[in-house]
């Protein structure tokens, strides 16, 4: 969705149509949640964090200036969220699984074993990402599964682009070593 499109519904919140938030709601919704299962590890919790993610951007709705992509502002606010929760809990950030991602929109394999190959190369790396730190484990979910920018990503973890490049760097580095690992127990 274009920041033109959300900013219409965004103009509509503040000038006191409160229905038009659903729109938002209903477009960031499966985004806001995917990202607090990752970072909390628990569905409940996660659509708590959902909720009050919403809420502070409801509150906050007047102060987003439109610099970054509308998206990119409510994954901060989902991120940061996220940490609050974990830290309120006295929980250290651990990593989350990888949720099947657009399920929806996958179309329909030619066989049975293809499906199970892909299944099988899924829940390898679910696995896999569990070992990696949590903060590894978030940029490769919101670079590679949510298909953000180092940009975007840097405004939502407080990092810089070149601090996230190598972290990215070092995050595939150690996702590729776990995977070959455990091919190499496999053989």
């Amino acid at each position: 969705m274009s920041l033109q499109q959300d900013q219409y519904y965004i103009d509509k919140v503040i000038n006191g149509d409160t229905n038009a938030f659903s729109v938002l709601v209903d477009r960031y919704k499966y985004m806001v949640y995917t990202l607090a299962v990752r970072m909390v590890k628990n569905n409940e919790e996660a659509e708590e964090v959902a909720q009050d993610t919403f809420l502070k951007v409801y509150k906050s709705l007047p102060s987003f200036k439109g610099d970054s992509k509308f998206s990119t502002w409510v994954y901060k606010i989902a991120y940061n969220r996220s940490l609050d929760y974990i830290k309120k809990l006295g929980r250290i950030p651990e990593t989350a699984l990888i949720e099947e991602y657009a399920e929806h929109n996958r179309t329909s394999l030619a066989s049975a074993i293809d499906q199970f190959e892909i299944d099988e190369r899924k829940e390898t790396i679910k696995r896999a990402m569990q070992e990696l730190p949590a903060d590894y484990a978030t940029i490769l979910t919101l670079h590679y599964f949510e298909e953000l920018s180092l940009k975007e990503i840097s405004k939502i973890m407080d990092a810089s682009p070149d601090t996230l490049k190598v972290k990215l760097f070092r995050a595939r580095k150690r996702l590729g070593g776990i995977l070959k690992d455990r091919l190499q127990e496999k053989i």
